[in-house]
């Protein structure tokens, strides 16, 4: 569904509750059904499950990406042939995980979620100091984000600081932040993806369900579009056909007989644009007729002098 949708990547999480919590853990505010552990327990994918994601994902020629939360989750996703890695902002600080993915040839994505720059620095060292391509994610660890906490500003920010490419994790509800995103360069979104706000689990209500994530993909890439195809205002051929016609050129007021001597009443301005230009009225004001003109002809400088 998600390919359908526009999607030319599908990232999902990959948990081993025993690998990465404590089985007392506290859970966010706005997960309260069941504890994480036994969440993540119960919902978490076996390598025969995962090996069909990746086939399937395959089959819909997509990426096939995920978040590990432990280095059995990565040895695991290793095993299945992950695309990408995707570094939870929560994994950031998680230092020894990371140093093991860097001896990994693999693509990685580095959420800055809940990271300050010195863990951002920390976690960007590794990788630049490995042979992984690697490359991070603007993003604020607030779900639903409010619009005055997406930190646009902070896309620039780390483009200036790390030389690196930077994409954006949206986690507000609607259209506006990843749209603003693009339009500022940015090459890479993440948007979280239910069939139905109502399903259970922790991030469904915050997500975007079918219909308007083909909205967001389809404008995304209309963007895209707009930014590989930049418009030249000096030379202006685009727009050449609409200039004949809905620009005005000179013509006779009236019926002019030859040997007059143009006056600015003498002149009128209508379409089409083909003739001389109505910018170019001064330029036969004064000039005397060579031939008769009727009414609404086109002057022209031949018939000029």
């Amino acid at each position: 569904m998600a390919a359908y949708c526009g999607a030319t990547a599908v990232k999902f999480q990959t948990h081993i509750s025993s690998a990465e919590t404590t089985l007392d853990a506290p859970s966010p505010s706005y997960f309260s059904a069941e504890s994480r552990y036994d969440y993540f327990n119960r919902t978490s994918f076996s390598k025969t499950q995962l090996d069909e994601l990746k086939k399937k994902c395959v089959d819909c020629n997509v990426k096939f990406i995920s978040s590990p939360f432990s280095i059995e989750a990565v040895n695991l996703l290793v095993e299945v042939g992950v695309d990408y890695l995707k570094i939870p902002s929560g994994e950031m600080n998680n230092l020894p995980m990371l140093e093991h993915i860097s001896r990994y040839e693999i693509p990685v994505i580095l959420s800055s979620g809940m990271s300050s720059l010195t863990e951002l620095d920390d976690a960007v060292s590794i990788f630049k100091n490995s042979k992984s391509n690697f490359m991070i994610m603007q993003c604020t660890s607030e779900y639903p984000c409010k619009p005055e906490n997406v930190g646009l500003n902070v896309i620039s920010l780390l483009k200036e600081k790390y030389k690196i490419e930077v994409g954006f994790s949206d986690h507000t509800i609607g259209f506006a932040a990843p749209f603003a995103a693009a339009a500022l360069g940015v090459k890479v979104i993440e948007k979280h993806f239910t069939f139905s706000k109502h399903m259970y689990g922790s991030d469904a209500k915050h997500s975007m369900e079918p219909n308007d994530f083909k909205v967001l993909s389809s404008g995304l890439f209309e963007i895209w579009k707009m930014l590989k195809n930049p418009v030249d205002k000096k030379k202006n051929k685009q727009f050449s056909e609409m200039k004949l016609i809905f620009e005005k050129s000179i013509v006779a007021s009236r019926s002019l007989k030859k040997g007059t001597v143009i006056k600015l009443e003498d002149l009128r301005f209508k379409k089409p644009g083909d003739g001389i230009k109505a910018n170019d009225y001064r330029k036969v004001i004064g000039k005397k007729i060579l031939k008769n003109l009727k009414k609404d002809e086109k002057l022209i400088y031949k018939n000029l002098l």
